[in-house]
């Protein structure tokens, strides 16, 4: 499974990149799902043409745990450019009720497959042979109609199970954050005042984490007693843009093999260059 294990991280590689470099969640969505489709392909070709299961339990552990990885990143994607592309205008509590809907959804989901939920989460494994297993499906077991348009060679009645439970896991969590990040701007929009003039952040959206981290480290707020959330949230209602998992971006700005300051550096040349302009007039 050495060549699994190398396309799983390179896809988490590609899937982080695409996260620090993109801002709009639709196209983010997009090039994500690209990239994942790509990534699913190389499986499928590797699982049917080279890979031969030496025993039935490596068969159910591929399909219960391996393929869901991979295939959980696509509906997770998936999802989150549906939920975008659908999302009505009308401002924050518009938006809000609107995510609340999908949060219902995801519960209705967890309803109507109770069953195999529980089969999962508890780490049950005496019908694996029949969930797991190609060419083992039960219509007894609550199948998926579209199990049976798949390819039987890559797929076992319930691997898509798992994925949409791991899914919609990260799709909660997702969606929650976001809710959360509208309430604390409406509060904020409340409870402060901004001037007439509103000013939109266009750059990218890490950018402004790395000039955030970079304020707060210098201590420039308060006497540097503000805390990086206040610094945050500040920012997101005056420059009118959601930072989103900013503790996760920074992480993955520290990681950059090369410019880790990359905005910072570029400002700095843009100021020395405004400057050297200004002295030569």
């Amino acid at each position: 499974m050495e060549f699994v294990s190398k396309l799983y991280w390179e896809l988490e590689e590609q899937l982080n990149f695409i996260n620090l470099e993109t801002d709009d969640p639709l196209k983010e969505a997009e090039l994500a799902t690209q990239v994942i489709v790509n990534s699913l392909k190389q499986l499928k070709q590797h699982i049917i043409s080279k890979q031969k299961f030496k025993s039935q339990s490596e068969e159910i552990k591929f399909f219960k745990t391996v393929k869901p990885k991979f295939l959980s990143k696509l509906i997770f994607q998936i999802s989150i450019y549906n939920i975008h592309s659908r999302m009505p205008k009308g401002g924050e509590r518009i938006a809000r009720k609107y995510l609340h809907h999908e949060l219902q959804n995801l519960r209705r989901y967890f309803d109507n497959n109770l069953d195999f939920y529980k089969y999962y989460r508890t780490g049950s494994n005496y019908l694996d042979h029949k969930y797991f297993v190609r060419g083992k499906h039960d219509i007894r077991l609550t199948l998926d109609t579209f199990y049976f348009e798949t390819d039987p060679l890559f797929s076992t009645s319930h691997d898509y199970k798992v994925a949409k439970i791991i899914a919609n896991d990260l799709l909660q969590i997702y969606l929650e954050d976001a809710i959360s990040s509208l309430e604390r701007k409406e509060n904020s929009m409340e409870t402060q005042e901004f001037p007439k003039i509103k000013l939109t952040w266009t750059e990218q959206k890490t950018a402004l984490i790395e000039l955030l981290y970079a304020l707060h480290t210098r201590a420039v707020f308060d006497n540097g007693k503000a805390d990086i959330k206040d610094i945050a949230s500040y920012f997101e209602a005056v420059f009118n843009i959601d930072l989103g998992d900013y503790y996760r971006s920074f992480l993955e700005i520290r990681l950059r093999k090369t410019g880790q300051t990359k905005f910072m550096d570029t400002i700095r040349e843009a100021l020395r260059k405004r400057m050297d302009d200004a002295d030569e007039r």
